[in-house]
């Protein structure tokens, strides 16, 4: 377990489970001192004596298994960091978020190349995986899909076909309220646990 989940469990452990019930939307189990989390539709029990983490779906297993380095830390950090405070509807380039130079850096570059790549021209199949993911389906581009990969975090993912002029492109707008919920490096890895969890 790195340094940074560490310290996230011994935050969790510290607050109120009405506070991050409130705050986080989600289910406490006060017997066995366990959180339930809804991720993508799937639900996680977050165990906080035991600082452990089981998908009740199976799922959920890809989350903590292939995709677990995002996973573990961005949900943490959403537990104990997440407010009760509505979407505001309005969507932002991660670029216009805070800080959001971020995600255009380096090795912070979101994969949304490769999963234009995939979905090229195949419509039908980014909006079966996307609602898979538990979302829904929306007006923009060529085809869109709206998904949560926490409660109150709000995200469209949005596709353009391949045409004989253009290549696929492939975008990912948050709602704005992302910026009041999680920091930017926490959002960017909750991004890019979302676009992975799109490819077949």
């Amino acid at each position: 377990m790195i340094s940074g989940e560490v310290r996230r469990w011994e935050i969790l452990n510290g607050l109120a489970p009405e506070s991050v019930c409130q705050g986080a939307g989600v289910n406490y189990n006060q017997e066995e001192g366990a959180y339930v989390l809804t991720s993508f539709g799937w639900r996680f029990v977050f165990y906080t004596k035991k600082c452990s983490i089981v998908s009740i779906e199976p799922e959920g297993e890809v989350l903590l298994s292939r995709y677990g380095d995002f996973f573990r830390l961005s949900s943490l950090w959403y537990l104990t960091n997440a407010q009760n405070i509505p979407f505001t509807n309005e969507l932002l380039h991660p670029q216009d978020l805070r800080e959001g130079q971020l995600f255009y850096r380096g090795s912070h570059v979101l994969p949304l190349h490769k999963l234009a790549n995939v979905y090229g021209n195949n419509k039908e199949g980014f909006l079966k995986k996307g609602q898979m993911l538990g979302g829904s389906i929306l007006t923009y581009g060529d085809c869109s899909i709206g998904i949560s990969p926490f409660p109150r975090i709000y995200m469209a993912l949005i596709l353009w076909l391949q045409d004989d002029e253009f290549p696929a492109r492939a975008d990912l707008l948050f709602d704005k309220s992302c910026e009041r919920q999680l920091p930017v490096d926490i959002a960017w890895s909750t991004a890019m646990m979302s676009i992975l969890m799109m490819f077949p």
